[in-house]
């Protein structure tokens, strides 16, 4: 879809809070709202944001964001990258005729490298999408990309959306790291933290979905407090909801891992079930996510003898997504770290009951143990399983939890909400932009494009062409030089990092 073909039309009348509507443009580097919780935020923020009366234009690449219909002022700009870790060749060399200009270039170099370069180059490609549209937009809502690109003026005030810091990421995948040569693969592919860092310290505003991860902004990337809003994002509640004609099954579990990573502590729950089958062998788990061909997890269900226990579905649509999880007797979210957790959310908004661990803004989701779930310590499988067995054994205790988990999520965590406290941080970032003299949601003044939109090829300017990220460019510093060569070069280095764990890297890409 150009540019040209996806521009809602301008909101009529004034917005939900009376207020002029805003034009908003909304930036995603991955949007599959089916993998992982990026994709789920556009999705669910932006239908809600069209529903408050403003219009707002979803800016992504691959995979491209999907978007409720039937919303008057919004529409998907799609802003495509090489799409390096597609199914089904990821990590694939382009063509020849692929390359467009050195962005395209620098993807390939840095995924040669064994790095991620979909936040930096998503970011440069924004940043010239968004200059060539200078006045098109009241405020820039940047969805955790945190690239350089987004530094200096982009023609409208920018909001961050930053989820959790990635370095908890790296930080917990080289904690569980088993040799030089994996802790190697984990610092290459995770070297855009390093940008992240600086980026997220020059931001004018930042929301955070947590109080936990508020502080983890603070602690790990240096953001000055005053700096960052928490707005609560929640679940579907009209979607995620009680119906008693769907059957429950005895002994099933149900959680979702979006991919193979030491964050989501799925070999925890995997360990736990098979203490928990020793008392009720009919116990079972299905995992909303991929089956791990290798790896932690898949050596835990053959040490367990638990291949025929656990169960992994990936691709279901919304509905069976959540008639799966009306249909179990206990839901789980295990994670060691979770900056918000939509899985506990949508859980408890179907009144199923929840076993949580407390790791990092869980229990701001889930709640007290006792009252709205059961809550464990992260990474003990001896507690998960003592929870999920006296879950399973007291359907007094499930229909308690459950009722009280729905409650919890309707009164705290609802996308509305979420929505209505992210346009008041728009139009007090608007406001700050002014100057503190403009009236809220105030239009900056247009000047003429030059380029054109939708992601074409286009000159980039003169001090960027010749020296790459790490150029200075208008708007903005020059990038510190160890940040844009943050890689090893060379054939040997490109083929020696390329050959170190591929599929754990396709995992991480794939979401």
């Amino acid at each position: 879809m150009t540019a040209e073909a996806s521009q809602a039309g301008p909101s009529q009348g004034p917005a939900s809070d009376g207020l002029r509507p805003l034009r908003i443009a909304l930036l995603t580097y991955k949007g599959n709202p089916f993998c992982g919780g990026q994709g789920v935020y556009v999705r669910h923020l932006s239908r809600e944001l069209a529903r408050l009366g403003h219009r707002v234009e979803v800016i992504g690449a691959q995979p491209y964001p999907v978007l409720d219909g039937g919303y008057d002022g919004l529409g998907l700009t799609e802003l495509p990258s090489l799409d390096l870790y597609r199914q089904p060749d990821p990590f694939r060399t382009p063509g020849r005729g692929e390359y467009r200009d050195w962005v395209d270039a620098l993807e390939v170099g840095t995924m040669w490298t064994g790095g991620f370069p979909e936040p930096l180059t998503f970011s440069l490609r924004a940043r010239r999408h968004l200059r060539a549209r200078r006045g098109d937009f009241d405020v820039v809502h940047d969805n955790q990309t945190l690239g350089y690109g987004l530094l200096g003026d982009l023609g409208a005030p920018l909001v961050t959306t930053i989820h959790h810091p990635i370095t908890v990421d790296r930080r917990l995948e080289l904690d569980a790291a088993e040799n030089w040569q994996r802790r190697y693969s984990v610092r290459r592919w995770y070297a855009f933290t390093r940008m992240q860092k600086r980026v997220a310290r020059r931001l004018p505003s930042v929301l955070t979905v947590s109080g936990s991860s508020r502080q983890e902004i603070v602690d790990d990337l240096g953001v000055r407090q005053d700096r960052i809003h928490v707005v609560h994002i929640g679940a579907d509640t009209g979607l995620f909801a009680p119906d008693p004609s769907v059957a429950v099954v005895p002994g099933r579990i149900v959680t979702t891992s979006s991919a193979d990573v030491p964050l989501k502590g799925l070999v925890f729950l995997v360990e736990a079930l098979a203490k928990v089958r020793a008392e009720q062998p009919g116990a079972h788990l299905v995992v909303v996510g991929k089956r791990p061909a290798e790896g932690p997890v898949a050596q835990a269900m053959e040490r367990y003898g638990l291949e025929g226990a656990v169960e992994f579905v990936k691709g279901i649509s919304d509905a069976e997504l959540v008639d799966l999880v009306r249909s179990a007797q206990v839901a789980c979210v295990p994670s060691l770290y979770e900056g918000f957790s939509l899985p506990a959310a949508e859980a408890m908004a179907t009144g199923t009951p929840l076993v949580a661990t407390t790791g990092g803004a869980i229990p701001e989701v889930a709640g007290r143990d006792g009252e709205t779930c059961l809550a464990v310590p992260p990474g003990d499988a001896g507690a998960l399983a003592a929870a999920l067995t006296r879950l399973l054994g007291d359907p007094e205790l499930r229909a308690r939890l459950g009722a009280a988990g729905r409650e919890r999520v309707l009164r705290h965590f609802t996308w509305a909400r979420a929505a209505e406290g992210t346009v008041a941080r728009y139009r007090e970032a608007i406001a700050h932009a002014a100057g503190g003299t403009g009236a809220p949601g105030g239009t900056p003044p247009r000047r003429p494009a030059s380029r054109t939109p939708g992601g074409s090829a286009g000159q980039p300017p003169a001090s960027c062409a010749s020296g790459g990220p790490g150029a200075a460019s208008p708007g903005r510093s020059a990038v510190p030089a160890e940040d844009a060569t943050d890689t090893p070069t060379g054939p040997a280095a490109a083929v020696s990092v390329r050959a170190a764990d591929t599929s754990d890297r396709e995992s991480r890409a794939s979401c």
